[in-house]
């Protein structure tokens, strides 16, 4: 049997684009002689379509959108469609709308699967909007039975995962459904179907094809995995579309952080070779998810503050990637401690990339706001407050020339920074998106690395010279922080794997006591980033809605 794996990025609540997306990867697989042509999880309204499922016209835009493109399927010799879509589910009582994998096919909706495993965990709500199946059933293509599942469905293997989420695995339901079959029926070789939108973290490709081989070789089928593409506000969704044969190879693999369409043969044999690196994947997916976010808010422009430091410098580099050079704007805001080789860093990196870069000194304008504080200021020391008030004035001028010029702010800080505070509420916080809020210090390095791959865009002299904010005089962040290669694992161990003090001193050899203050520094910061712009998801445990704490709390470290 041929099947299309339909790697497609649609766009929350845009049902004609999505459409006709839709329709446009259904007619070129129809012409590679595919029988089926399996589409992501929801593809039909986008994922993660949020509260708009709480609105009865969205619901009923799916509706139409799915009868549009059943229709499609009426013409003879076209193949039936796969794809995700919302459903009202006519209950009294319980949720109104159902998340379900609906088959389409001779001009009408032959199947619908509703998911049976909803997700309530890290960025998922699932239970606050859907209703869960209460039982799943095969359905059949040309004489092929097909075992259909949608996303969550297909995680709760026992062979795989040493603790189960849910009391119930719908892919052993549905072969023991299979077993109970005819005998001709039960003896065609075993197909299972995943309808996906499996958003990235870091190494989740590996995790998710090692998860569906182990599917695959257990139930001894054939298991494909069709996965959303694009990155819809915080989250990036990588592809990675699959299909495993029942020995546990790869039989077809769709490209990861593009839209794709494979089509491949269940009787065939092949072996795909494996996925990029982990540093190569998450460069793919700030990219993505940048590009998205500013296309899909309809813009088409971003704005950049360069100070010379390697992270605006990432940020600008991922920028250029993501939307063009002619797209880019970076802005130099130089106060009095800024250093000549900042500036001519930020020059430099401007050069390299081809994007426009326009000076604007804050001298006076802080010597301005100096003044007017005096009065107040009289008699204090020279602190906190004087080196915040030049990052609030450089956010001030970057959202002056955002709103003259429609384009979006994309703010510079990374995850380190945004873990301890070491950043300022409308200053260098100001921004519509936090392209690098999920990357620990350590990996920006890395990621600066790699975006030097081909010839130097970010200067050698930028990630080469000690960090610094440059806000006082000959500062350091180290005279804040440890060094990054201490604060970084600490950081990773409490924010990321939720490990306490004693057990972060003891895996990584450093003063408890070294520890407590940095987990105070994270507890203490908390205010910030809930006010903070939104965070690509890059990681297992980001900053933003997948990690849920209280401000105001005393909690023993």
């Amino acid at each position: 049997m041929k099947i299309a794996l339909a790697q497609i990025n649609p766009t929350v609540g845009d049902f004609a684009g999505n459409v006709q997306k839709i329709l446009d990867y259904a007619a070129r697989a129809a012409e590679s002689g595919a029988a089926l042509v399996v589409f992501p999880e929801l593809s039909v309204c986008g994922y993660p379509p949020a509260d708009f499922l709480e609105k009865k016209d969205f619901v009923a835009r799916a509706g139409s959108a799915i009868e549009e493109i059943a229709a499609w399927t009426a013409e003879s010799g076209r193949p039936a469609i796969l794809c995700g879509t919302v459903m009202p589910t006519g209950l009294e009582v319980g949720k109104q709308v159902r998340n379900v994998a609906a088959l389409l096919s001779g001009g009408g909706v032959q199947f619908v699967q509703q998911k049976m495993l909803l997700p309530f965990y890290d960025v998922f709500d699932e239970q606050r909007y859907f209703e869960p199946a209460v039982s799943q059933g095969l359905t059949i293509v040309d004489g092929q039975p097909l075992a259909i599942t949608v996303c969550e469905d297909a995680w709760n293997d026992k062979g795989f995962w040493p603790r189960q989420m849910y009391a119930v695995d719908p892919v052993d339901e549905l072969m023991r459904q299979w077993d109970a079959q005819s005998s001709e029926q039960a003896a065609k070789p075993r197909l299972i179907l995943n309808i996906s939108a499996s958003p990235f973290w870091t190494g989740k490709p590996v995790v998710r094809q090692k998860m569906l081989a182990a599917i695959a070789t257990r139930q001894n089928a054939t298991v494909v995995m069709v996965n959303q593409v694009g990155g819809n506000d915080s989250l990036v969704f990588d592809g990675s579309s699959i299909a495993i044969a029942p020995n546990g190879t790869v039989l077809a693999r769709a490209a990861g952080f593009a839209e794709d369409l494979v089509v491949f043969d269940t009787e065939a044999e092949a072996s795909v070779a494996s996925t990029e690196d982990d540093v190569a994947a998450m460069w793919k997916a700030l990219v993505l998810g940048t590009r998205d976010y500013v296309r899909k808010c309809g813009f088409s422009k971003v704005l950049v503050g360069l100070s010379g430091g390697i992270d605006s410098a990432l940020v600008a580099a991922i920028a250029v990637e993501a939307l063009g050079a002619e797209n880019v704007l970076g802005v130099g805001m130089p106060s009095e401690y800024s250093s000549l080789g900042s500036i001519d860093d930020a020059r430099k990196l401007a050069k390299n990339l081809g994007v426009r870069f326009e000076l604007l000194p804050i001298h006076d304008v802080f010597a301005q706001y100096k003044g007017v504080l005096e009065p107040l200021f009289a008699g204090t020391p020279f602190g906190l407050a004087e080196e915040n008030l030049q990052s609030r004035i450089r956010g001030g001028l970057l959202m002056a020339l955002s709103n003259k010029f429609g384009s979006l702010v994309l703010t510079t800080g990374n995850k380190s920074e945004m873990a301890v505070g070491y950043c300022t509420l409308y200053g260098d916080m100001v921004g519509a998106l936090a392209v690098i809020g999920d990357v620990m210090k350590t990996k920006v390095y890395a990621l600066s690395h790699y975006a030097n791959r081909v010839r130097e865009m970010i200067p050698r002299a930028t990630i080469e010279k000690p960090p610094s904010a440059e806000l006082r005089p000959e500062q350091r962040d180290t005279d804040s922080l440890p060094p990054y290669d201490v604060l970084d694992p600490i950081l990773e161990a409490y924010v990321e794997r939720y490990c306490s003090a004693e057990q972060i001193a003891a895996e990584q050899g450093v003063n408890v006591s070294l520890v407590r203050q940095v987990l105070q520094l994270v507890e203490r910061s908390e205010y910030k980033r809930q006010q903070a712009a939104p965070v690509l998801k890059v990681t297992q445990k980001s900053f933003g809605m997948g990690r849920r704490f209280p401000i105001a709390v005393k909690v023993q470290l």
